[in-house]
């Protein structure tokens, strides 16, 4: 075989896409998305304590429980807790080597997802309505910020898991503790997004 060829099969080859690096005890993929998750909670962080010490210095805050949809950001609670329990039946599915049941609850996260995503639509709807817009005052403009951002993120998870479910699956058939384990990279990164819910929640509706 000569150069050429080798550094061909070199970059094709990409190690512990599956198995675990000697020197972390996680394969790549799970290395990078807590690298990831690293930097999110950093600009979440960053967007808490903003919202913490803008609230601090004024005299006179809002109480969103008194304008917000509250029932519908509760409901939009239990669908995201729900979503982070089916996307670990898919995981625990795949790991059983049931691809079958492993899509089924994909497509049920992916379903909680979008709800979440309409009835959020339906909340700035109202919102809009009442003119209350980010320019209205401080706590809408971070009330937009926040949950637009947490928004954005929502529906990155939905193009994932609609990749995953759809023709991603396809790497199932070439290895499929591949797939199993993108499976769980994205369960990790949809928990961080049911747990910034679990903050903004309480947060902005409720105190």
């Amino acid at each position: 075989m000569d150069a050429h060829a080798e550094a061909h099969e070199f970059i094709l080859y990409l190690p512990y896409t599956a198995h675990r690096r000697p020197d972390t005890g996680l394969y790549n993929a799970k290395l990078g998305i807590w690298l990831f998750l690293a930097s999110e909670v950093m600009l979440f962080g960053a967007l808490f304590s903003s919202y913490i010490l803008i609230r601090t210095a004024a005299p006179v805050w809002p109480r969103g429980w008194e304008f917000l949809n509250v029932p519908l950001a509760t409901a939009n609670t239990f669908i995201l807790i729900a979503s982070s329990v089916t996307v670990v039946l898919a995981w625990a599915n795949l790991r059983l080597g049931n691809l079958k049941w492993g899509r089924i609850f994909i497509g049920l996260t992916l379903i909680c997802a979008l709800a979440f995503l309409v009835n959020k639509g339906f909340e700035y709807r109202h919102e809009f309505v009442e003119h209350r817009m980010p320019s209205s005052s401080n706590f809408m403009a971070l009330y937009f910020t926040l949950t637009g951002l947490h928004g954005l993120h929502v529906l990155g998870g939905v193009i994932v898991f609609t990749y995953f479910i759809g023709p991603g699956a396809k790497m199932w058939k070439e290895s499929p503790a591949r797939y199993t384990n993108r499976i769980e990279v994205c369960g990790l990164y949809w928990h961080f997004v049911d747990l910034v819910w679990i903050f903004l929640f309480p947060s902005l509706y409720l105190m």
